[in-house]
């Protein structure tokens, strides 16, 4: 199967993948909510711990995780494809899970999703973002501040990896345009930082 052909089949189906709303479902079977209309308005992680409870948002965060894994082992494994192919399809999932087609575009933040696919690209990066990320949760309780971190950080060392012939060059597309799909879908949790108006995690919806 040639380059062109794994594109036009991975994209749509990783995208797809993405679109699955776990953290809406999560609300609509457990609480009888529309994780939407309350909180951040956001279907990750955070706001299903606030608005559904911790249990499910444990299990939001490991699905949504999923579909970056998944993304990433269809195109290495079923198929055979290249690097930067394998990038694409975890892009497209990210794409699914900010913007999903089955709920008008209205999802995530692709925080988890960008983590697990950064974890099965390149381990080191996801391994270092990791252990920034968790740590600064830890420490400030600001979910999205370790969210940003770890994603600039893990796409700083992913990039540089490349640059240096440590990584697949392929993968540098993943590490800036992952990093500005993430960055960006945060654009109003860091002008609440700023502000000083930011929840912490534990804070009620």
């Amino acid at each position: 199967m040639n380059d062109y052909v794994t594109l036009v089949i991975l994209v749509p189906v990783c995208y797809l993948l993405g679109s699955i709303p776990f953290g809406l479902i999560a609300g609509k079977l457990y609480r009888r909510i529309d994780v939407r209309e309350h909180g951040s308005g956001s279907t990750g992680m955070t706001n299903v711990i606030r608005t559904v409870g911790v249990p499910m948002g444990a299990l939001v965060l490991l699905l949504d995780m999923g579909k970056g894994v998944g993304a990433v082992a269809l195109a290495r494994y079923a198929l055979d494809a290249p690097e930067a192919a394998q990038g694409a399809a975890a892009l497209a999932a990210i794409a699914g899970h900010n913007w999903p087609v089955f709920i008008g575009f209205r999802g995530g933040r692709g925080t988890a999703t960008g983590w697990g696919a950064l974890l099965i690209l390149w381990p080191v990066a996801g391994l270092v973002a990791s252990v920034v990320g968790l740590a600064l949760v830890a420490i400030t309780r600001y979910v999205s501040l370790g969210s940003v971190t770890a994603t600039l950080v893990g796409c700083a060392v992913l990039a540089v990896a490349c640059l240096a012939g440590a990584a697949p060059m392929g993968l540098i597309w993943f590490a800036a345009i992952g990093c500005a799909f993430v960055v960006g879908r945060h654009r109003g949790n860091i002008e609440r930082l700023l502000k000083g108006e930011e929840r912490k995690l534990g804070q009620s919806a």
